[in-house]
């Protein structure tokens, strides 16, 4: 630190000017520190640029003593000068700073307030010495500016300044003042260390003496100009601050310069070494966080970059690159900084960076595991589909997908990041041993599902059909089918199995289960005819009652067995019920057929049956079968029981018609009276016989008796009458005989009224003919009966007369 001496300063204005030499406060004359605008000026002059080459110079003295002048006039900048027509005055408040123009390297000269003015008073001197130590601190050169007859003086001389400047062991001064300092310089309390130590070890001194620019302004012009080309290279080697130590390196300036100002103002203790440490970690940590931003920024290009896997530049490189050219940048700005605190902000920043990139490296570990997913669902897939077996296809598909997410996550690596990738690699196994066992599921499930329907095809319908036909042999053959159908779909699905390499266990279980579905499909289908039986038991009863063994109808004549043919189509269906009444796929016998044609077939009416009931052990008076489980029970003895009684209501009806039909047919075809009454009449009715032979007469009436006798049973339909019972049939025909008769006579009267037509007499058509002929309709009664007329072989016709019932 060199201190400059200028006496006789007179005005002069400097004539090279620029707009890098315009001013600006750095500190107010309140002793506020202007942040923003010594942000703004540094930035306007590039001192961030500078590095640690650059240099500040101040000035210091009394007010109005020509600071400002000689400054405007040595470095060509615009500090406010005093009005010398106003008198002497305060012209600079607080601290301003600007650029010497022209001045290589860069070179800021600050004006501070000048000493001893009235404004401030004599008992205000605290922001003078502020402002001298805070001058002493940031500068490199520090110009006193005295007047030459004011030395040697106490107050004039700015002795209290000068021992305020020697109390920060900031700077020495040497031989010019030599007395003065000295005393000064051995009343300044001193570390113990520090108690014999010369102020030369601290401090340059040299004292230039100016002219007055008043008196000689040209010798003032020249000495101002050789001294100006003392401030050119100033910190090189051999200059006025070659020999400075601990510069703060230009982006430094300002944090360091507010930070000093700040500790002077609170009356601390100033340690610049621990300040400009202090200063240093600042600095770097705001350059590293400024580059660190501008990195965080683009991790965008990470991700939208790398997740099309690039063949030639892989995110490590990327990665590299990027953080060389950051990592590069920060040190470019931090060099001058302690080297200390670069190299730890330098490693911080690196793992700063590496955490920024970290979200995607993982982004991107996600993307190769998705994609690996991918692949691997799409070949196996497509291996399936080309017959290749499941479990070799699934462990070829998983190994190169595993295979390509390693690949991919060695391309991704960056280096000198011990980023874990296992558990990303984890979870990609997890994914693809998630979908090979939901893929194998489904595909089970369908081999299962295709089974299934193959045997539910196969049994139900050849299960109803036995079942309908219900006979001793039902069960057996729904057991040989059923372990013929069920053998043959294990068989299959065994060897579809055999892909799967499933383990015994699995196997053997999904086997078991298909042989339960097969036995399902038969139960089901059991239960759901069960639920049918009675309308079974009817129509097998009425198809058996009805029709015979060559199935066409039958015709009751008369000369059926209707008992038997009743009872064998009760049996029939009594044994449908029997076979419908339990499931005997796992039973060899049973007792139901032979209990249900005891307890319903056989004749109740005998002794054993009476004694049977009577003591109250009817057989089918429980809810189990005997040797049947009830689970395997179908229709319990009591159901079975309620279900024949409603089949015999139900039944009855239909033995009733044959019954009556049988009737019916026995008394249409069996007119003439027994033999013995025949032989009776030929032998009583001998004399009779014979008067009808002496006396033709009584023949043709009887003739004419005989054929309104036939033409009243036509009329009357006396034979359907009297199928309603002999009492109704009696009565029915006394009330229809009188209005018959009289209808009959009416009829011969009308016909006998009919006039002869042309060509002689017209035969009336002969009444008993049409009654015999197709039958006559009368009072809403319809006869069936009918008259057949055939001819023999010699032209006699022949009549006869048939009833249908």
């Amino acid at each position: 630190m060199r201190l400059q001496k200028f006496a006789d300063i007179s005005f002069l204005i400097f004539s090279e000017n620029d707009d890098a030499s315009c001013s600006t406060q750095l500190i107010d004359g309140d002793g506020e520190f202007n942040v923003t605008g010594i942000d703004k000026f540094l930035k306007g002059v590039k001192l961030a640029e500078c590095g640690l080459s650059y240099a500040i110079v101040s000035i210091m003295g009394p007010q109005s003593s020509g600071k400002s002048t000689l400054l405007n006039n040595l470095f060509g900048t615009n500090f406010r000068e005093m009005d010398a027509f106003k008198g002497r005055s305060q012209t600079t408040k607080g601290i301003w700073l600007a650029r010497c123009v022209g001045i290589e390297p860069c070179t800021l000269v600050m004006d501070l307030e000048g000493t001893d003015g009235r404004e401030r008073g004599e008992d205000d001197t605290a922001f003078e010495k502020q402002s001298a130590l805070f001058a002493l601190a940031v500068s490199d050169i520090v110009l006193i500016n005295m007047w030459c007859h004011d030395i040697g003086r106490e107050q004039a001389a700015n002795k209290p300044l000068l021992k305020t400047v020697f109390q920060t062991p900031l700077e020495n001064l040497e031989p010019v003042l030599r007395e003065d300092i000295q005393k000064i310089w051995d009343s300044v309390p001193k570390p113990q260390a520090h108690k014999d130590t010369p102020l030369s070890e601290f401090f340059n001194v040299e004292v230039v003496a100016l002219n007055s620019y008043e008196e000689k302004e040209e010798l003032f012009r020249e000495q101002v100009a050789n001294l100006r080309q003392r401030f050119f290279h100033s910190i090189a080697p051999g200059g006025l601050a070659g020999d400075r130590r601990g510069v703060v390196p230009a982006s430094g300036f300002s944090f360091s310069a507010q930070q000093i100002w700040k500790v002077i103002k609170e009356n601390k203790d100033l340690d610049l070494p621990a300040h400009k440490v202090m200063v240093a970690t600042v600095r770097c940590e705001e350059i590293a966080s400024e580059k660190c931003s501008d990195f965080t920024q683009n991790q965008v290009r990470w991700i939208g970059f790398n997740w099309k896997r690039p063949h030639n530049l892989v995110l490590s490189q990327v990665l590299a690159e990027s953080s060389v050219q950051f990592l590069e940048a920060v040190s470019l700005k931090a060099i001058y900084f302690e080297e200390g605190v670069r190299t730890a902000k330098r490693k911080h920043l690196e793992d700063k960076l590496l955490q920024v990139v970290q979200p995607a490296f993982h982004s991107i570990l996600g993307h190769v595991r998705s994609e690996a997913l991918e692949k691997f669902k799409e070949a196996l897939e497509k291996a399936l589909n080309g017959g290749e077996g499941f479990s070799d296809a699934a462990c070829r598909c998983k190994q190169s997908a595993l295979d390509f997410f390693d690949e991919g996550c060695a391309d991704s690596v960056v280096e000198h990041a011990d980023w874990d990738t296992s558990k990303m690699r984890s979870k990609l196994v997890r994914d693809l041993d998630e979908h090979i066992a939901s893929v194998r599921d489904a595909k089970l499930g369908e081999l299962t599902s295709r089974y299934e329907a193959k045997l539910n095809e196969a049994l139900s319908g050849p299960v109803e059909a036995l079942l309908d036909s219900a006979n001793n042999e039902t069960w057996p053959s729904i057991r040989n089918l059923l372990k013929r159908e069920s053998q043959s779909a294990v068989t299959g699905l065994a060897n579809d199995l055999s892909g799967f390499k499933l383990d015994e266990l699995t196997q053997d279980k999904m086997l078991a289960k298909l042989e339960d579905y097969a036995r399902g499909v038969v139960e089901a289908k059991a239960k759901e005819e069960a639920g049918k039986v009675l309308l079974r038991m009817k129509d097998r009863f009425t198809t058996l009652f009805s029709r015979d063994s060559d199935s066409m109808p039958r015709v009751w004549t008369g000369k059926e067995d209707l008992k038997a043919i009743t009872k064998f189509a009760r049996s029939s269906s009594l044994k449908l019920l029997s076979v419908l009444s339990a499931i005997r796929l796992d039973i060899e016998s049973d007792n139901i057929d032979k209990t249900l044609t005891l307890a319903l077939v056989e004749n109740k009416s005998n002794s054993t049956s009476t004694d049977r009931n009577l003591n109250g052990t009817d057989p089918l008076a429980s809810s189990t079968w005997e040797k049947v489980p009830s689970s395997k029970t179908l229709i319990t003895p009591v159901q079975c029981k309620s279900l024949w009684r409603q089949f015999q209501m139900e039944t009855e009806y239909t033995v009733s018609q044959a019954i009556a039909a049988q009737e019916a047919s026995r008394r249409s075809n069996n007119w003439l009276p027994p033999p013995w009454a025949i032989a009776a009449m030929v032998i009583l009715g001998f004399n009779e016989f014979m008067t009808l032979l002496r006396n033709p007469l009584y023949l043709g009436v009887l003739f004419v008796g005989f054929l309104v006798s036939k033409a009243l049973w036509v009329q009357m339909d006396v034979a359907n009458e009297f199928n309603h019972g002999i009492l109704p049939g009696l009565l029915s025909l006394c009330a229809r005989f009188v209005p018959t008769v009289m209808s009959l006579l009416s009829k011969l009267a009308a016909q006998g009224n009919i006039p002869a037509t042309q060509g002689g007499q017209q035969n009336p058509p002969p009444l008993a003919a049409n009654s015999f002929r197709g039958g006559v309709s009368s009072g809403g009664v319809s006869s069936t009966g009918s008259s057949h007329v055939t001819r023999n072989e010699n032209g006699t016709e022949y009549s006869s007369y048939s009833k249908d019932d």
